[in-house]
C-alpha cells in the first residue's frame, strides 16, 4: 500500500495553501470544496502507511491484560478503600470498562487478531462485563460504519428508511416533519439523548439490541445473535444473583452498577462528539458520499491523557472510519499522517463543557429547507 507525500497530496489538492489542522471554528472558504476533489475513501487510505494496517497480537494482548488489570485493582479499590475514594475508584474502573468496549470493539472488526476465532471468542468476553450481546452489535455497528451521516429523505420517508436500515442507525437526526409523526414517548426519549441526557444515548442503543427482532435479520447471522443473547442471558442468570448474594444490593451497585454508568457516560460522549457537530454535513441516498462522509463528517476530539490511555486511543476515530482494519494501537500514527496529506478536511476539537453545550442545546433536528442542525426551542 503506497504512502503519498505531504507536499504532493498538498500540490494536488490544494489551491495555493499550505496544509493546516482545521478545528470545528475555522472556515473552509480558502480550500478546494472536497466534493470537487473527486476521490474514493480507497484514495485516501492508500495515503496512509502501510505499517499502521499490521496487527501486532502481543501488543494486543499486552493492552488487553494491562486492561484488566486497571479494572481489576479498580474494582479491589472500590470493595476496599474508605468510601471518599468511591468517585476516584468508580471513574477509574468505569472508564477501564469503556476500554473493554474498544477492545471488542476490534474484535468486532477483526482487528485484534489474524485468527477470526480469536476475534469472536475474545470479543464476547470483554463485552459479556458490559452485557454487550456481541453479534448483535457487530450487526448494527456495521451498518453505522456503511452509512455513516447519511439521513433519511424528508416527511415520513425518513422514519421508514430509518426503520428499513438504509440511514445511520446511531446519530441521525431526526427531520421536524419526522419528528413530529413520533410518538409522544418517542420524542421524549429523543429529547433526552439529544439534550442534557446525552449520556444516556448508548443505554438506549444497548437495549434495542437486547430487543432486536432477530426475524428481521439475514438467516445466516440468526443463529449468530440468539448465540450471543444465549450467552449474555447465562452470564446475567449467574452474575446478578451470586453478586446480590454475596455481596447484597448495594454491593452491585457499587461494584458494578456504577462503572457500568461511567462507562455509558464516556461512550456516550465519544460517539456523540464523533458524528455530531452545528458544521456536520448529512446527505439523502444519492448525495452521500462515503469519502466525504468518513473524512471531513467524523470530528477528533482530543481528551485528557488518561482517557485516552484507559479507552485506547478510540476517540482518533478518523482513520478508524476510513479503515476499519486499522488496529486500535495504531491509530494515532494513522491520523497523524491523515492531517499531514488531508489537514484542511480534519476536523478537531478538544473536549470541554461549552462543546458539550453546543452540541447539546443546538444540535436536535434537521430543518429540511435549510439543510442544517435546528434546536428544540426554535420550534
Amino acid at each position: 500500500m503506497s504512502q503519498l507525500s505531504s507536499q504532493e497530496t498538498r500540490e494536488n489538492l490544494l489551491v495555493g495553501q499550505e496544509s493546516k489542522d482545521i478545528t470545528l471554528e475555522k472556515s473552509e472558504d480558502t480550500v478546494t470544496p472536497f466534493q470537487q476533489l473527486n476521490v474514493r475513501i480507497s484514495d485516501i487510505v492508500k495515503t496512509i502507511p502501510s505499517e499502521c494496517f499490521k496487527k501486532n497480537e502481543s501488543k494486543a494482548w499486552f493492552f488487553a491484560l494491562a486492561n484488566v488489570l486497571v479494572v481489576v485493582v479498580g474494582l479491589y479499590g472500590i470493595a476496599t478503600l474508605p468510601w471518599y475514594f468511591l468517585p476516584i475508584t468508580w471513574i477509574i474502573t468505569g472508564t477501564g470498562l469503556a476500554g473493554f468496549f474498544t477492545l471488542g470493539h476490534d474484535c468486532g472488526h477483526y482487528a485484534f487478531s489474524e485468527k477470526r476465532w480469536v476475534n469472536d471468542v475474545v470479543g464476547h468476553l470483554f463485552l459479556l462485563p458490559l452485557l454487550y450481546p456481541f453479534y448483535s452489535w457487530c450487526i448494527e455497528h456495521n451498518s453505522h460504519h456503511t452509512r455513516t451521516n447519511k439521513i433519511g429523505q424528508p416527511g415520513w420517508r425518513q422514519i421508514h428508511e430509518f426503520l428499513q436500515g438504509k440511514t445511520d442507525p446511531n446519530w441521525q437526526p431526526f427531520r421536524i416533519e419526522a419528528y413530529n409523526l413520533m410518538s409522544s414517548m418517542g420524542r421524549l426519549r429523543y429529547r433526552l439523548i439529544r439534550g442534557r441526557f446525552w449520556w444516556t444515548g448508548t443505554i438506549l442503543n444497548w437495549w434495542s439490541q437486547i430487543v432486536l427482532d432477530i426475524n428481521k435479520l439475514a438467516p445466516k447471522d440468526q443463529n449468530k445473535v440468539r448465540f450471543s443473547r444465549r450467552l449474555v442471558l447465562g452470564f446475567s442468570l449467574v452474575f446478578f444473583p451470586t453478586m446480590i448474594v454475596t455481596v447484597g444490593v448495594w454491593g452491585l451497585i457499587k461494584l458494578w452498577f456504577v462503572p457500568w454508568l461511567i462507562y455509558h457516560f464516556w461512550f456516550s460522549t465519544f460517539t456523540l462528539i464523533h458524528h455530531t457537530s452545528p458544521k456536520t454535513d448529512w446527505k439523502v441516498d444519492g448525495q452521500w458520499n462515503a469519502a466525504e462522509a468518513n473524512l471531513c463528517g467524523t470530528v477528533h476530539c482530543d481528551y485528557p491523557w488518561w482517557v485516552e490511555f484507559l479507552s485506547h486511543d478510540i476517540n482518533y476515530h478518523i482513520p478508524h472510519h476510513l479503515s476499519t482494519a486499522i488496529p486500535f494501537y495504531n491509530l494515532r500514527k494513522a491520523h497523524q499522517s491523515i492531517r499531514e496529506n488531508w489537514g484542511p478536511y480534519v476536523r478537531e476539537c478538544k473536549l470541554s463543557w461549552s462543546l458539550i453545550n453546543e452540541i447539546t442545546t443546538q444540535c436536535h433536528l434537521y430543518d429540511s429547507a435549510d439543510e442544517g442542525y435546528i434546536s428544540f426551542d426554535k420550534l
